[in-house]
């Protein structure tokens, strides 16, 4: 009998985790082989390898510890591939020197699939006067679209899917232009962004008092507390970006606030990291540790639970001595803290095995119950592993008990802390589990309310053909088993209906458990009002919350998942050419080159609407010949076509040369062929085809109509949705978070 929940989990196996040789063929014949090689990899750092391969082992089994992607398709392959998830980069210096330093250290990173987090605070702002070579500041946004630049380039050489969070201070004087950036659908398009809030920043707000924008001692100018935090809140309101990190919390909590200072995050932001701080991540699966599930002694098994607590924090630990790591800074960092973040997922899914709302206050308190159980169970199993193999490097028993987090630790843990010291500083995270749940039956995400209780999924087959198949949430399928056709019990909710305030209510629960911090996304109705919307991020942090994120459907975003496709029209016979045809001729003069390309765009007029229907693009430089005249003819077969069209808008900006692109008007621009692609979008805003800069969508070139939303990156489709801070496709599971 297979041992996977749903054929959706075998799929997920097979292409993401299973090991293969360079030609695709299976190294790992069966899932049991998998769970091997992660054991046998993490045991032999042990001094008894052969004592705890089947201990770890027999925790991966059945799927009730899950090390997170990174690990579980890259441990004991002898890959040069790095385990760890998360990664915060070093402290970008004012100088353009250390600034492009800092991006050759980002791309090595990315190369090894490191997802990775900056603060740009530390650049000067747009304007402010750099001393000997008379000129005026870029500021940080300008080179945010560098890094995002190289993110995307990174990506097309076919490495691992890029993922990058930049944060910036509240009291920066560029952060009004970075509040607004995403509000260009084009602009950092690899970028997650969120705003580092202060306590002090929050009691103006409060107070309704004055706020100073300030760099280098230097006040640039004063503003109404309340309006930036209205700004910021309209923006995430109107395009879910930036989300709210409160960065003085998560000092105050850090267990490890004598050593190092954090002004940064992983891109889902689960992981507050200092300048080359480095994470793994694992996750407990909480749905596999009911017993008696929708029975009337249905309860999670606590001694289970503390068992894979304590197993899953030495292969963690282990991780740490068995990965490589891209930068040496990043190794010396991991090994003198040994952070490990240490979450559950299938939270909802074993509420509602147990009868409880996810959302409830009783649910709340079981959350809370069961999180304090884990964290008892990691910490005193970190002190065990001091024991044995020694504290981290950095521990100071006295600061670090003084610590925010560790003050409301049990005093039988901080004791046992006090004598033998800890083997690593931080413990535990709640990371997102999006491809691992459904890896594992398709539990519900992390700490989120099960998104839907079924939905049908595009799934890509070895002959490159898509199918669709059911995915049903893991309790609603166990319910399907033991019930039949009996309709689902009242207390069964999912994110869709969830009212707001009850994702932050289990949040925070979930919060003075954690040492670090949690990816989690509170979803509301494209119908909140905007005072509705703002007592979220107020509630977020009243109740204790390290940072807020939050999706809104909305026409930038779209919405959260597409139940069913619109049925297509048959295109395949191209529209017929008149006679005659109106067009526009565009001269574009790449920087660095002797000739100019002249790019003419003719339109046909189709049930009222103009809409393109050929291109041509001349140069008298003979090196452009072949690649203009197969562009020319691609782009007009496909304009021929008819139907939305705009999908040309988006690949060909999309494109960007490995060799650098060039600063055309003000703005970066990739590559020539991203420079065409603005052409034509700006043709098709000439006449009316759509509404603006930014606003072509990438889709399906079949497609009668702009869909409303964005379009997934990977398959075209409309079925993204929020999920634990990452923007992540229904349909097949990309996520630029991985």
């Amino acid at each position: 009998m297979s041992r996977f929940a749903a054929p959706i989990a075998e799929q997920i196996w097979d292409m993401k985790y299973r090991l293969k040789d360079a030609e695709g063929r299976p190294l790992d014949a069966t899932l049991e082989e998998t769970w091997q090689r992660i054991a046998k990899a993490l045991a032999a750092v042990e001094a008894e390898p052969a004592v705890w391969e089947p201990r770890f082992q027999a925790a991966l089994q059945d799927f009730r510890f899950l090390p997170a992607g990174r690990v579980t398709a890259g441990a004991g392959t002898e890959r040069s591939v790095t385990l760890f998830n998360c990664f915060v980069m070093g402290t970008v210096p004012d100088n353009m020197g250390g600034i492009f330093e800092n991006l050759k250290e980002a791309a090595l990173t990315m190369q090894q699939g490191g997802g990775i987090g900056y603060d740009f605070s530390t650049i000067r702002p747009k304007g402010a006067v750099v001393k000997g070579v008379a000129a005026d500041a870029s500021g940080p946004l300008s080179f945010m679209d560098v890094w995002d630049s190289m993110c995307r380039t990174i990506m097309s050489a076919g490495s691992r899917r890029g993922a990058m969070m930049a944060t910036l201070r509240c009291d920066h004087p560029d952060i009004e232009a970075f509040i607004d950036a995403k509000k260009d659908a084009n602009r950092l398009r690899m970028f997650n962004l969120s705003v580092l809030v202060t306590d002090a920043f929050m009691a103006a707000v409060k107070d309704n008092g004055p706020w100073d924008l300030r760099f280098g001692g230097q006040v640039y100018r004063t503003l109404a507390a309340r309006d930036l935090w209205n700004k910021i809140m309209r923006s995430t309101y109107e395009v879910a970006e930036p989300g709210v990190i409160f960065i003085d919390r998560i000092n105050r909590m850090n267990n490890l606030w004598y050593a190092e200072t954090i002004s940064a995050t992983n891109p889902c932001g689960e992981q507050p990291l200092p300048p080359y701080g480095a994470c793994l991540l694992g996750s407990i699966n909480l749905a596999r540790l009911v017993n008696d599930p929708f029975g009337p002694k249905a309860a999670l098994d606590r001694q289970a639970l503390d068992d894979l607590t304590r197993t899953a924090v030495r292969m963690m630990d282990n991780v740490v001595d068995a990965s490589r790591f891209p930068l040496p800074q990043q190794e010396a960092e991991a090994k003198a803290k040994r952070r490990i973040g240490l979450g559950v997922t299938g939270l909802a899914d074993a509420l509602l095995m147990t009868g409880l709302r996810y959302g409830s206050d009783e649910a709340a308190k079981q959350t809370e119950v069961w999180l304090h159980a884990m964290a008892r169970a990691a910490y005193l199993a970190s002190v065990d592993l001091a024991r044995e193999k020694g504290a981290f490097p950095l521990f100071e028993a006295e600061p670090f008990l003084a610590s925010g987090n560790m003050a409301g630790m049990d005093e039988d843990v901080r004791e046992a802390i006090r004598q033998h010291g800890i083997r690593n500083a931080l413990l535990t995270s709640i990371a997102p589990t999006g491809t691992i749940s459904l890896y594992a039956g398709n539990v519900s995400s992390g700490i989120e309310p099960v998104f839907a209780y079924a939905y049908t999924r595009k799934v890509l087959q070895k002959d490159g053909s898509r199918t669709e198949e059911e995915v049903v949430d893991y309790a609603v399928q166990m319910w399907r088993d033991l019930k039949g056709d009996a309709p689902l019990p009242a207390h069964f909710v999912n994110a869709q209906t969830l009212p707001p305030l009850d994702h932050v209510k289990m949040q925070a629960a979930a919060q003075k458990w954690v040492d670090s911090s949690i990816s989690k996304t509170i979803n509301c109705p494209e119908d909140i009002s905007f005072d509705d919307f703002k007592d979220v991020y107020m509630a977020a942090w009243d109740m204790g919350c390290k940072g807020c994120t939050t999706y809104r459907p909305n026409a930038v975003t779209g919405s959260v998942l597409s139940v069913e496709a619109p049925k297509e029209q048959d295109l395949s016979q191209p529209l017929d050419r008149p006679q005659a045809l109106e067009g526009q001729t565009y001269k574009v003069k790449w920087p660095g080159s002797e000739h100019a390309l002249y790019i003419t765009l003719n339109d046909i007029i189709t049930d009222g609407r103009r809409q393109p229907f050929e291109v041509f693009i001349n140069s008298k430089n003979m090196e452009h010949f072949a690649w203009t005249v197969g562009l020319t003819r691609m782009i007009s077969a496909v304009f021929r076509r008819g139907g939305d069209v705009s999908f040309v808008v988006e690949e060909l900006k999309a494109v960007f040369d490995p060799r650098g692109g060039a600063w055309m008007e003000g703005r970066y621009i990739p590559s020539i062929l991203a420079a065409i692609g603005g052409v034509i979008e700006q043709h098709l805003i000439h006449i009316g085809f759509i509404p603006g800069e930014g606003l072509g969508l990438k889709s399906d070139p079949k497609a009668l109509a702009p869909k409303p939303g964005q379009a997934c990156e990977n398959c075209g489709s409309h079925d993204l949705r929020m999920v634990e801070g990452c923007m992540t496709c229904g349909s097949c599971g990309f996520s630029k978070c991985g």
